[in-house]
């Protein structure tokens, strides 16, 4: 072992992401709580004498064992920390968005155990087969806030409160500002207090957190598209016109 090297044990984590190395061996992205984003280098885990295999699967939380370096790790051991309900059909592109917001806007190596629990909350309500916008748009709240680019929903951008009967709009690098009420786009102040209290029982307040966090992730993701919204607005346009991933691609 390196003498930057570092043992982990039985650290609670997630797999995000995978693909192959050399022969036998996987390239993880991994979310673990008290490490943050890792990638994990881990051999022999493909093919079928590998007792590895059926427990690195994604949307199930893990005990991953490993060494730490400066940059990747070397995994060494894992386990299921528990046996999850398998995700309904209809949320499963929902849970790969939830992994690739995480890829594209966490830092490795930096912890973060809130917004890990977050995305276990997340998953849960997925599992749970109920609301699926409201569970993403609840985790994107939580991701940007984890990320430092928390939005407050409670102040204009000039420090004035937002008021209920009042219309906004998001501005990048600003806030949000009052603007009229027929502006394209515009934001209902009901819709803000309602999303600050995590309340999106309303179709309305459903319709502008959409917009809000379509405009602040846009943003943080600096013209990068995901994949997952490219994915489901192919489906979308076949043969399920029912929008069943919670509406991302909006």
């Amino acid at each position: 072992m390196s003498a930057h090297a570092r043992r982990v044990q039985l650290a609670p984590g997630y797999l995000l992401h995978h693909r192959p190395y050399r022969e036998t061996g996987r390239i993880l992205e991994v979310l673990v709580r008290e490490q943050g984003r890792l990638t994990l280098f881990a051999r022999g885990v493909r093919g079928p004498k590998s007792r590895l295999a059926s427990v690195l699967q994604p949307f199930q939380r893990l005990l991953l064992t490993f060494t730490l370096g400066r940059e990747a790790g070397q995994l060494t051991g894992a386990e299921c920390a528990e046996v999850p309900a398998a995700l309904p059909a209809a949320s499963v592109m929902s849970a790969f968005y939830l992994n690739e917001l995480l890829l594209k806007l966490t830092l490795r190596h930096d912890a973060a155990p809130e917004l890990f629990d977050a995305y276990g909350a997340a998953l849960g309500r997925l599992r749970e087969g109920g609301d699926i916008e409201a569970a993403l748009r609840r985790f994107e709240l939580e991701l940007l806030s984890g990320v430092g680019y928390g939005l407050d929903l409670a102040a204009q951008a000039s420090g004035r409160p937002i008021e209920p009967e009042g219309f906004y709009r998001f501005r990048p690098a600003q806030g949000l500002v009052r603007v009229a009420a027929d502006e394209p786009g515009a934001l209902s102040g009901h819709s803000l207090r309602a999303l600050e209290h995590g309340d999106l029982a309303a179709a309305r307040t459903r319709a502008d957190a959409r917009i809000l966090l379509a405009a602040a992730l846009a943003e943080c993701l600096e013209g990068r598209e995901l994949t997952t919204r490219r994915v489901a607005r192919a489906v979308q346009r076949g043969s399920h016109p029912a929008r069943p991933y919670g509406k991302m691609t909006d």
